[in-house]
């Protein structure tokens, strides 16, 4: 009998090495064949786009989490004492090739995602939740992490090392690592329910976005639309195979009012879209009021239309679980645990600063729906301003008040001059250069990659711009990191920018013009492209703050309309002349034009996101009927939606939960900020640099009120806030 159990076992252990080794030729083959797990052979270490398919992710993912699962467990059962190299810097440096494969996925299926895309992403979102919770709740690791925190006062860290240690002890703690066992099972389910959550809310945004459609077959309702918007929806008419009746008669042609009847006759149907490219230029101009009105109604019902993409129950359910969550951590609101780590500290604080804004904005945004009622009612319209109502009048007042327009404009904002604009004020700012990168691999055939090298000639980073709106692009712009710039070992690891966009295509012989809002969302976008290009950090895991993070971005708007920015970049696409100084005027003169309006509706939105995220009780949530008694209970008159109504608020079902004030709370600081440009000089190198060391290399290492005293020499000040937005 025991030969026997001998003969057994050895037979056993030679199957088992021989399914080993099978196992280990199989993982090497696929790592070969996955260029997401293969050595890299691009230029400048790029993600190999050209070589994607979806089929490679999954396996990716579940390559990298068995990574980081083996170097925690080696962190976690390391014998020797936890010290900050041992543990702290170890766990940094854990997860790249997770951290690598999600950067390149949440990229794609942000900006150019499909079918199988979206089932994958619904598949791994749960399951890397659960990785996650796995690594932050593991005892092991936090009894490590807690032992070399509490001597902290007595390692001799630099200050980026001690607000490492600080940021991962305190993430920890508010992520659950103190709760029972019993608690932390429950933690996990909601986490990986959140996920879930998420994703499906995204995706449902994305379908609703993409299934209105506006066709016009009668030109005779193109009335009062320029010739390049006429443009641009006969274009997107042909792309969707719309465009299947026969011309336009002469007559057709001649009852059409405006601009737009040079260019009617030359397509059979006209496309818009709830995509802001097409919608707005549209609610501006048409003279339609009934279409006007079908179309934003279309737009601000995504999500809430009772069908299979419905948002409103999804959201119920994600607010109902931060609750639980935030109960089961000791808070008594999701507010409340997400501001803790914000510069704002409370809910409290935050409505401090955004009551005292819609007390001053609602009575101006009041001003300015009484001049656009006078302008229907001198035009015998009778009937009252409506919400589909205020684009269009609002351009009649702005004509009326500066004799200026949007169509005036976009001629000299082509989209090559604006960011060629970018690139100069960077320049003269930080002197970095831009060179186009042509054989590289690209996240999309559309998108740029651009070289960005220091003044000294030295490589800075690689970034790519995709600035045009898709069926397989969310809405929106942002900007994103494919590799976030970091230290390893002392060697420099550069990053690598994402800058995506939703602006107006080229249409014809048209290139892509610019309206005076997309030029300005370019700027604020680059503004984060600058903040991650000239990050100076050795920690790859330090993360910015949420009213923090917008600072770089919007203090770069300020530079884009300035007179001698303008001088530099805005020239007429076909005669090459720059701007006159007479409309640099006009747009100078009108820059408080309408804030009133764009104040409100922001708030409008900041506000609904700190009542849904203060809620006490969420059962049997209505987030509809709890929406409309909340904004009518605050005064929000009935002309003006909130920027974001509940079921296509994605920023506050993302990573701006509790945290869409940030924009305004980083406004009172980009206000403040660029004041110190205006007493020394748009380009004052000294102002410049202290704001790159202070500010730009330095975000996510630091106090951020630290870090923004470091560079203004005081705390900041609401008055320039209220003085850039005519509040005052």
């Amino acid at each position: 009998m025991p030969r026997t159990r001998i003969l057994i076992s050895a037979t056993l252990l030679a199957l088992a090495v021989l399914l080993g080794a099978i196992a280990t030729g199989a993982a090497a083959e696929q790592t070969t064949a996955n260029p997401l797990l293969a050595p890299r052979d691009t230029p400048h270490d790029l993600p190999p786009f050209d070589r994607l398919e979806p089929a490679h992710f999954e396996p990716a993912f579940a390559e990298g989490m068995r990574r980081e699962r083996a170097e925690v467990e080696a962190i976690a059962t390391d014998p020797e004492a936890p010290t900050f190299a041992n543990t702290i810097a170890a766990l940094d440096r854990t997860g790249v090739l997770l951290d690598e494969v999600e950067r390149i996925f949440g990229g794609l299926t942000g900006a150019n995602t499909n079918p199988e895309l979206q089932a994958i992403k619904k598949r791994l979102s749960p399951q890397l939740a659960a990785h996650r919770d796995e690594i932050r709740l593991d005892p092991r690791l936090f009894a490590r992490i807690e032992a070399v925190y509490e001597q902290r006062d007595a390692l001799d860290l630099t200050d980026e090392q001690r607000f490492l240690l600080q940021t991962m002890y305190r993430s920890r703690v508010r992520n659950g690592a103190r709760l029972a066992p019993a608690e932390q099972a429950r933690l996990r389910e909601i986490n990986q329910e959140l996920s879930s959550l998420r994703v499906q809310f995204g995706d449902n945004l994305l379908a609703e976005t993409n299934a209105f459609e506006l066709v016009i077959t009668d030109p005779r309702q193109l009335a009062g639309l320029p010739p390049a918007v006429v443009d641009a929806a006969a274009d997107a008419a042909r792309a969707a195979g719309h465009a299947t009746a026969e011309a336009a008669t002469g007559a057709e042609i001649d009852a059409t009012a405006g601009a737009a009847a040079e260019t009617a006759a030359n397509a059979t149907a006209w496309l818009f879209t709830t995509h802001k490219p097409s919608m707005l230029p549209f609610l501006t101009y048409a003279e339609d009021r009934e279409l006007r009105r079908e179309l934003y109604a279309a737009y601000t019902a995504r999500g809430a239309r009772g069908n299979e993409h419905d948002n409103t129950g999804i959201l119920a359910d994600i607010l109902r679980l931060r609750l639980e969550r935030a109960r089961l951590l000791g808070y008594d609101t999701p507010a409340a645990q997400v501001l803790e780590r914000r510069m704002a500290g409370t809910p409290e604080r935050v409505h401090e600063l955004l009551d005292r804004l819609w007390e001053a904005a609602l009575p101006v945004a009041a001003r300015e729906r009484a001049q656009m009622q006078a302008i229907i009612d001198a035009e015998g319209g009778g009937f009252q301003l409506a919400s589909w109502d205020w684009w269009y009048y609002a351009e009649k007042l702005r004509k009326q008040q500066y004799d200026l327009d949007d169509s005036e404009l976009r001629p000299y904002f082509r989209l090559e001059n604006v960011r060629d604009g970018v690139f100069w004020v960077a320049n003269q700012l930080y002197g970095l250069t831009f060179a186009p990168l042509t054989d590289v691999p690209r996240p999309h055939p559309e998108a740029e990659a651009w070289r960005v090298r220091e003044a000294d000639g030295s490589h800075c980073a690689v970034i790519y711009m995709d600035y045009h709106p898709r069926a397989s692009k969310r809405q929106g712009a942002w900007c994103g990191t494919y590799r976030g710039q970091h230290r390893t070992d002392g060697t420099e690891v550069d990053p690598v920018v994402n800058l995506v966009c939703n602006f107006t295509r080229p249409s014809g012989e048209t290139p892509a013009l610019l309206s005076l809002d997309e030029v300005e969302t370019l700027f604020h976008e680059f503004g984060h492209a600058l903040d991650a290009m000239l990050s100076d950090v050795t920690y790859r895991t330090l993360h910015r703050s949420a009213d923090f993070s917008e600072l770089p971005s919007q203090i770069m708007e300020h530079w884009a309309l300035e007179p001698t920015v303008l001088r530099h970049y805005a020239r007429h696409w076909r005669t090459g002349a720059v701007m006159p100084d007479a409309l640099i005027e006009k747009i100078g003169a009108s820059k408080h034009f309408n804030q009133g309006f764009a104040t409100v509706e922001y708030l409008a939105a900041s506000l609904l996101d700190m009542r849904f995220h203060t809620l006490a009780d969420t059962d049997g949530l209505d987030v509809i009927a709890l929406q409309e008694e909340y904004l009518a209970g605050i005064g929000l008159i009935p002309e003006i939606e909130p920027r974001y109504r509940a079921s296509y608020f994605a920023h506050i079902v993302g990573g701006y939960a509790a945290g869409y004030y940030g924009y305004i709370w980083c406004g009172v600081l980009d206000n403040d900020a660029f004041e110190a440009f205006r007493e020394t000089g748009l380009f004052d190198q000294e102002t410049a640099q202290r704001f790159r060391t202070a500010v730009l290399e330095r975000n996510g290492t630091a106090d951020f009120m630290e870090m923004y005293r470091d560079f203004r020499g005081r705390e900041p000040r609401i008055e320039p806030l209220l003085r850039a937005r005519g509040l005052m």
